[in-house]
Parts: structure tokens; sequence; C-alpha cells
């Protein structure tokens, strides 16, 4: 019979018992609740770094491109110091499977023609039999690139990945939350290796993007213009900084979009070099 005396020793033992049991009872109750949240903290990252940021990048480029085939009327303006120096145009023919057609209209280009199929690039002269390569950072204009005028898109030339939420302050001094995202070039065609991008927060729509070159230096800095096309909200125009040379920038207005297909011989390097295209 138990009459309240413990020896020292079943104390120690009792002691001993009742920790091992606390012991246990934590290491099964805390690791299930600590689980269960790492477990929700690692979807909600996954669904960020993947589902959610491939969401955010094509409706991104929803804003930007027309799905399917389509005319861009581009009006290319250079500033230097503020003062509009020269401008340039240029109706650009999209396709799907990464194909564009740039027919130069201004009066100093006329002739001119340049193609995009996939990774390769062709200027066509109006002179010349011989189409000419070349890399999607040839210069148009200012800070233009072929690259920048023919539209690629974000959503199937990179792989984006989040980083974080971030309020960034516009050129106009207005502040908006945004998600900021990596993108990394996964064709050769891509203009950039690496973008910085930010997108609206509310609707994913792009307000800026650090565009970098294979070297990792930052070539420019692009930020997108909204507004309405047909009753929604678009970009209508990219502002290019030259983070050399401060005093220039190049802005490319996006004068319309409207749904329009070419025949097949227009992506042909060698019928473009033959005929002029000038109707288009």
């Amino acid at each position: 019979m138990f009459n309240g005396y413990l020896s020292p020793y079943t104390a120690r033992t009792f002691q001993f018992k009742r920790m091992l049991f606390c012991a246990v009872s934590l290491a099964l109750t805390l690791p299930i609740s600590s689980l269960a949240l790492a477990n929700k903290s690692i979807d909600q990252l996954e669904g960020i770094n993947q589902q959610a940021v491939t969401t955010m990048i094509t409706k991104a480029d929803s804003y930007r491109i027309q799905p399917g085939a389509a005319k861009v009327v581009s009006l290319v303006k250079l500033y230097k110091s503020n003062t509009l120096d020269k401008t340039r145009q240029y109706n650009v023919y999209t396709r799907p499977n990464r194909e564009s057609l740039v027919v130069f209209k201004s009066a100093v280009e006329a002739g001119q023609k340049m193609l995009m199929i996939e990774d390769n690039y062709w200027l066509l002269m109006p002179k010349s039999r011989r189409p000419i390569r070349i890399t999607p950072m040839q210069k148009l204009l200012g800070e233009a690139s072929v690259g920048d005028i023919s539209t690629l898109t974000w959503s199937e030339d990179y792989q984006g990945e989040w980083v974080k939420s971030t309020i960034i302050k516009t050129l106009n001094g207005a502040e908006i939350t945004t998600h900021q995202l990596k993108l990394t070039a996964k064709t050769k065609g891509a203009s950039y290796q690496t973008i910085d991008l930010w997108l609206d927060a509310n609707n994913d729509f792009p307000i800026k993007a650090d565009l970098y070159l294979r070297s990792g230096k930052m070539a420019k800095q692009a930020w997108f213009t909204q507004g309405l096309r047909e009753g929604a909200t678009s970009v209508v125009a990219m502002t290019l900084l030259d983070k050399i040379q401060p005093n220039k920038k190049t802005i490319i207005e996006y004068q319309a979009i409207s749904r329009q297909t070419l025949e097949d011989k227009y992506y042909n390097p060698a019928y473009l070099s033959r005929n002029s295209v000038s109707e288009l």
C-alpha cells in the first residue's frame, strides 16, 4: 500500500518518466501543427513560384499583345534632353510560334523589312537580294531594338520566378504595390538574358522592367503606359530609358492593334528579298 513516501530512487524514476511523457506528448503535438503550417507555407510558395507566376506572366502579356495573328502599328520617338529628335513608324505583323514581320514605313527607311522566325532574324534591304542576318539587340532607333519592336512574349520566351511583393514609385511619382518577378530567357532569340519585372498587384498589369544582357549588364529600363483600346485596359506605350546616357529616352507608341493574318509567303526571307511589301 502506498503510504505517501517515495524512496529517492523511486522519486527520480517517477520524475524521469514524467519528463519523458511530457517530451513525447510535445513531440506528438507540436510537430504535427508545425508541419501543417510548414506544408501550408510550402504549398502557397509553390503556387506563387509555379502556377501563379505563370498566370501572372500570361496575363501581363495579354495587356501587350493579342493572341493569334495581329497587326501592330508602332510609332517610335527618340527624345534628347526631353526634346523630340526623330520618329519612325513600323507596321508589325505577328502570328503564333514566335513569327513576326516588321515593315518599315518611314520615308527614310522605305523598302526595308525585318523578319523573325523563332530564333532567327533577317533584315531585308530594298536594293539587295540577299537577306542580312541580324540579332534581336540591333538598334532601330534610339534605345528601341529589333527585339523590342517585334513584340516577343514573356510567357513564351522566359521562365518566371517569384521574388517579392514591393511598393515602387512610377515616373510620375505615384506609388504602386507590385509583384516583383525575375524572368530568365529560355530561347536563343530572346532580346535579354534576364528581366526584372514588376506587375501591378491588383491586376498584373506590367509597370516596369529592368532589362539585362547576357553579360549581366543592365541594358535599359522599360516603363509601360496604361490606356484603353476598344474599351479594354492595354499597354498603349513603352518608354525605354538609357541608363548610360540619361538624357536620352525612346518611346514606342502602339497606335493601333488589329486582327490580321498574312499569307505564309510573307514569312519567307527568299520571297521578301525579291518582292516589295510596301502595301502592308
